[in-house]
């Protein structure tokens, strides 16, 4: 008889354990669910696919990525993002570009290598302004803002990343309208995609936490 009350009080534990773990799970993809059809709901008209459809906006918020894969092969979000920048300056629809990206590490420099790439694109350097704090998207949307003074900026990068940014511009007080980069296929982006998704999650504590910056300093002034 003890044996078996055992066997039970084992039986019901591990049942329990199951259950929480199922319930831990599904709680996990309802926020997940919940986080990314917010953004999307909120950002749905705020983004453009087409150069003749985007309204003018003075300044353009490109924001970075490495031109190489850790493969060595290029980076097609970077190709693009160069190729979409260098179209809406010379259709007249953007005036300034800030470049804001990572430059953590001497050898990575996220602003200078699109700068260049831009220049080749026969941009002219002197409209280019670059943010070497730009660590996250939050710190790149907030430091238009505080740094280079701006209220008002067109988002440029993949569709998924535009969203993201726009909403995180609403909810620290920019407007920003977002124009969607070629993306790449499914399976080219496939782990940025599924890390997006995180990414959305965090984007929201953050802002609950109203997270700032890792750094700010001295004004940059658009001319």
């Amino acid at each position: 008889m003890s044996h078996n009350r055992k066997s039970l009080k084992s039986f019901f534990s591990k049942k329990n354990i199951l259950i929480a773990c199922i319930l831990l799970f599904l709680g996990v993809i309802g926020i997940i669910f919940y986080c990314n059809q917010t953004i999307k709901n909120a950002t749905r008209n705020k983004m453009y696919d087409e150069v003749a459809e985007i309204p003018y906006g003075q300044t353009a918020l490109l924001l970075g990525t490495s031109p190489k894969l850790k493969s060595g092969n290029d980076n097609l979000y970077f190709i693009y993002r160069i190729e979409a920048a260098a179209q809406l300056y010379k259709a007249g629809k953007i005036k300034y570009i800030i470049i804001s990206g990572d430059n953590k590490k001497r050898n990575y420099n996220e602003p200078e290598a699109m700068k260049e790439a831009l220049i080749q694109q026969s941009v002219p350097e002197n409209i280019i302004y670059l943010d070497y704090a730009g660590f996250r998207t939050l710190d790149s949307v907030v430091r238009a803002k505080e740094i280079f003074g701006q209220d008002s900026i067109t988002v440029i990068s993949q569709q998924f990343h535009n969203e993201r940014a726009i909403y995180l511009a609403q909810k620290y007080g920019l407007h920003a309208i977002g124009y969607n980069v070629q993306d790449v296929s499914k399976y080219y982006g496939l782990k940025t995609q599924l890390r997006e998704y995180l990414a959305r999650v965090k984007m929201f504590i953050d802002i609950i936490m109203n997270k700032q910056p890792h750094f700010l300093g001295e004004k940059i002034e658009l001319k």
